[in-house]
């Protein structure tokens, strides 16, 4: 979508590179609007990439603990805490799973599943961008130019459904590697069974076939809701603190408009960085079993070969049964902690590198 400037008193314009709603969007050299459209598409799929990358190389030992509280063997294998208050709970067991991979596993243990968490998260994170910000320009074009709620819905859900079809096969390989143990004598979880992600790939494609690559897809559609919920909430909340900056901009005093000027400049940055924690945040609380029941579902087969959870409602239907709904909110503390900063990190990265790749291209 071109965006054009205009020559006014600084006080009543957003700051440079910032539209009135907030969205960074640096002046444009005169181009075609071909060439416009394929340097943005190019620097969505970039700057999704690198946001998603750094991201999960910071928030890594956190994923690690989420993906192990969420298991089926953390209920079974670790010792149970006597604080009964669930809040507390889920935040004393995330501290007794990182000294306990600390301790038993080593620091290295913090980063399992990095490599191919990072093989997934670089093209998930491209494709969902590129996915998101070019459908997002599509759809409000058909809708006349109105960018709208039902248009941010609308890109969110497509993107979500491109990107977990696409990475699926990587996060299953990222759950079974990070659900293993590389100590025999004392751990909580199964011995090392993988070697590494290439042999978890052959031994799951041998044992369970090329179908055994995607399991958990029904439940990554599922999660579908809280990337969507994300991301309408986050362009929200990032136009009404835009429109708040604007506003006190008007009012704002002083002898040095350049100043006033960079100030509001970085604060409208950390208006995005907050905005986008707080939409992940809110999204995450409402949808997280959903994580839980994907976890389950991409879990390795029983020693005797069956598989214990085959589908959404089996899933839910057994881990009510067994251990309760409070089951579907297991490492709710670690995932919090992890993905708020992640969001944040992420989406301003994105943003950063959009704007400058915009300025450089």
């Amino acid at each position: 979508m071109t965006v054009t400037t205009k020559s006014s008193p600084p006080l009543s314009q957003p700051p440079l590179g910032f539209s009135s709603q907030g969205s960074v969007v640096p002046p444009q050299p005169k181009r075609t609007p071909t060439e416009t459209i394929k340097s943005k598409a190019w620097l969505h799929f970039v700057a999704g990439g690198v946001g998603g990358m750094t991201g999960a190389i910071v928030t890594s030992p956190l994923d690690v603990v989420k993906t192990r509280l969420q298991s089926e063997y953390y209920k079974n294998r670790l010792n149970k805490t006597r604080i009964q208050i669930p809040v507390i709970k889920h935040f004393v067991d995330t501290g007794q799973i990182l000294c306990q991979i600390y301790r038993v596993e080593g620091w290295r243990a913090y980063f399992k599943g990095l490599g191919p968490n990072l093989v997934g998260v670089i093209p998930a994170r491209a494709i969902h961008f590129f996915a998101y910000g070019n459908g997002k320009r599509i759809i409000t074009e058909l809708n006349g130019g109105a960018e709208t709620s039902l248009v941010h819905t609308s890109a969110a859900i497509l993107a979500g459904i491109t990107t977990s079809t696409i990475t699926n096969p990587i996060w299953l390989i990222k759950t079974r590697m990070q659900l293993q143990s590389s100590n025999k004598a004392n751990s909580l979880f199964p011995v090392a069974k993988y070697r590494n992600s290439f042999d978890c790939v052959l031994q799951v494609i041998r044992e369970e076939g090329i179908r055994g690559l995607y399991k958990g897809l029904s439940a990554s559609y599922l999660g579908t809701t809280e990337s969507t919920m994300q991301w309408v909430i986050y362009e929200s909340l990032k136009t009404k603190l835009a429109e708040r900056r604007k506003k006190n901009q008007t009012v704002t005093l002083g002898v040095n408009s350049m100043m006033r000027e960079g100030t509001n400049y970085w604060h409208l940055w950390l208006d995005n960085f907050i905005a986008a924690g707080t939409a992940k945040l809110l999204a995450a609380c409402v949808t997280y079993p959903h994580e839980v029941i994907r976890t389950r579902l991409r879990q390795p087969p029983e020693p005797n070969g069956k598989l214990k959870y085959t589908s959404i409602i089996q899933c839910v239907r057994t881990v009510a049964h067994e251990e309760g709904l409070t089951a579907l909110y297991g490492g709710l503390s670690a995932h919090l902690m992890r993905v708020v900063p992640n969001a944040a990190i992420m989406f301003f990265c994105y943003e950063f590198i959009l704007y400058y790749g915009n300025q450089w291209s």
